[in-house]
């Protein structure tokens, strides 16, 4: 069973080899160089990315054509290999639908293919944690069936909590107008948003302030978490690896967690959620 995700998961390369994956990158384009992002960082450097941020450099991002899905899949659709692509919310990127017609077009050849995907209807580590739930399931020998219907009935209870601390990136990435930046910057207005069972980023409440958008965000987890002190959690950042840990410690002190995993938000969705991003995933009663 071959376990197949993008570089929207935003995973650890550790976490990649362990679970031996098989990643589709996305890329992003900064004056007009396109790089694709690896959780190796072969061609972009996580820092580097950052500092073209903070410089002020726009970053664009594209999607995964029909053509380079159909290039990856087809060797596993010929030998009629198991696999699943667990795949970045297609409310927030046309690369799962690539998928779809080009696993459609290879079923079409190769009828006795073996291909199944999922729409996680996530983003970054909220997305690398369902991985994370699979490929538990897969030591435990489930069926790549089990896997998935696992994934589809609980990817809902899968809860996002963020914050960004650069407005300005929303504003240069056409996420924010000028006027609701320079409000937004002038009065230390930091939003607090999550990710909706569409797939979708939606605004939860306005904090003024950094600390007390992070302690907001812990806060918040408290109607949501279930069965806390058995969870894994994840924590992504934008190049922010001291205040995740803070929250991170905040998150522990409060709810005692099993266990905290961090990593750093990769080009793609950094390129929208820009540097000091602070993002929590768990799982809860809803999103």
């Amino acid at each position: 069973m071959i376990f197949v995700t993008d570089s929207c998961s935003d995973l650890t390369n550790e976490f990649v080899k362990a679970m031996d994956l098989k990643i589709v990158p996305l890329s992003v384009e900064i004056e007009g160089k396109s790089y694709f992002h690896y959780p190796d960082e072969r061609e972009l450097k996580i820092k580097d990315f950052y500092q073209m941020l903070r410089d002020k450099k726009i970053a664009k991002t594209s999607l995964v054509n029909v053509g380079t899905f159909l290039d990856f899949f087809e060797p596993y659709a010929k030998s009629g290999e198991e696999i699943i692509y667990i795949a970045f919310s297609s409310a927030l990127s046309g690369t799962y639908q690539s998928s779809v017609v080009a696993v459609e077009e290879l079923k079409e050849k190769y009828p006795d293919s073996n291909i199944h995907l999922v729409d996680t209807l996530a983003a970054s580590m909220g997305q690398g944690l369902l991985i994370w739930y699979a490929d538990q399931m897969r030591k435990k020998g489930s069926s790549i069936l089990e896997i998935k219907d696992w994934l589809n009935s609980n990817k809902l209870n899968l809860c996002h909590l963020f914050t960004v601390d650069d407005l300005g990136t929303l504003k240069r990435g056409g996420r924010l107008s000028d006027t609701q930046a320079f409000l937004g910057t002038l009065l230390k207005v930091k939003p607090i948003l999550h990710v909706s069972n569409e797939g979708k980023l939606v605004p939860l409440k306005k904090a003024r302030g950094r600390e007390f958008s992070l302690e907001s965000m812990v806060e918040l987890m408290k109607d949501k978490i279930t069965s806390p002190e058995k969870q894994t959690i994840f924590i992504s950042h934008g190049d922010c690896l001291e205040e995740a840990k803070k929250v991170g410690k905040l998150i522990q002190e409060k709810y005692k967690v099993k266990d905290i995993f961090y990593n750093t938000i990769g080009p793609v969705i950094g390129a929208h959620s820009g540097p000091g991003t602070i993002a929590v995933f768990f799982m809860g009663n809803q999103r």
